[in-house]
């Protein structure tokens, strides 16, 4: 039986570190990775969307798992997601993160060519063989990568032993519910985690086991009393604070430059941390973003007031 505790809990989506010069920093990287292992978080997830994997190399992509690695010292779980445009890269991508001994790798299906269903899990299937002691997580996000996570798909992927878990992105909380079933039918241990943070209540509430999401480093604290509240029952504080982070998320969302470069602000204002801004064509902040982040940065300090 596979130990799938180490994936129970609240693990942020790890976003790119740059330099002044928008090379990756593993100083940066490094000391991104102490404070949330300071925060209490129960792992990362490395290179995915929030970490801007589709702008960046594979020699990038290395550079900063590693420094991940080096820095957490075995004191958070970490997934590595090692999916690129082409199986080459993935697998290439895919045995560095089994060499630097990272507890998951994962991987959304091929985009851009809208593929067949069996070449979705060869594709899926060629990367896991090329970490072939590493678990293996498929990453359900149709909304961006334009398909979607089907139960023949599933059921297919569920041959493969590696398989023990979905990320799972798609706004529709049933689907958490679906492949929850399906994935411990037989005596499987199986995982299934709440993508969307605007739901992360509901996904919990659903089975979900544990939770990534691309806004949890924005205020760790928060989403740490959210996880805690929600797994103890206390529905009702639990929705309120659901609520109060949404309008985080919103006014995140309401920067003329990219959400990950205004959480990158919010980091550096509130806690110290410069992590560089955001590649292109990603937008970087405008100057009259300076205001929203002045009061995101005030919601989460009331959030924090009232809830902790």
């Amino acid at each position: 039986m596979k130990d799938i505790t180490k994936y129970q809990g609240l693990i942020p989506a790890f976003y790119a570190c740059y330099d002044d010069e928008g090379q990756i920093s593993p100083e940066r990287v490094q000391a991104y990775t102490r404070f949330l292992v300071k925060k209490g978080v129960k792992g990362v997830y490395v290179g995915g969307s929030s970490g801007e994997c589709i702008y960046q190399s594979v020699a990038d992509r290395k550079l900063l798992l590693e420094n991940v690695v080096a820095a957490a010292e075995g004191k958070l779980t970490i997934i590595a997601h090692v999916a690129c445009n082409n199986t080459a890269d993935s697998q290439e991508l895919a045995r560095h993160a089994e060499s630097l001994g990272v507890d998951a790798i994962a991987s959304i299906p091929p985009i851009y060519f809208r593929l067949p269903e069996h070449a979705i899990a060869k594709y899926w299937n060629d990367i896991s063989a090329a970490a072939p002691n590493t678990d293996f997580i498929i990453y359900n996000i149709p909304q961006l990568a334009g398909v979607a996570l089907t139960m023949p798909l599933l059921h297919e992927m569920l041959k493969n032993p590696n398989v023990i878990g979905v990320k799972n992105s798609s706004m529709p909380v049933q689907d958490i519910q679906m492949f929850k079933y399906e994935g411990t039918q037989g005596g499987r241990e199986f995982v299934v985690f709440n993508g969307p943070d605007e739901q992360l209540i509901s996904g919990l509430m659903m089975g979900a086991d544990g939770a990534i999401g691309g806004t949890y480093s924005s205020c760790p604290e928060l989403y740490l009393k959210l996880y805690e509240l929600a797994k103890s029952g206390d529905a009702e504080t639990a929705r309120a604070l659901q609520y109060d982070i949404n309008n985080i998320i919103y006014a995140l969302c309401s920067c003329k430059g990219n959400m990950y470069a205004a959480i990158k602000a919010v980091l550096k204002k509130r806690e110290g941390l410069e992590l560089g801004g955001v590649r292109a064509p990603l937008v970087n902040l405008v100057p009259e973003d300076d205001a929203i982040i002045d009061k995101i940065c005030g919601m989460i300090d009331a959030a924090v007031a009232k809830y902790l």
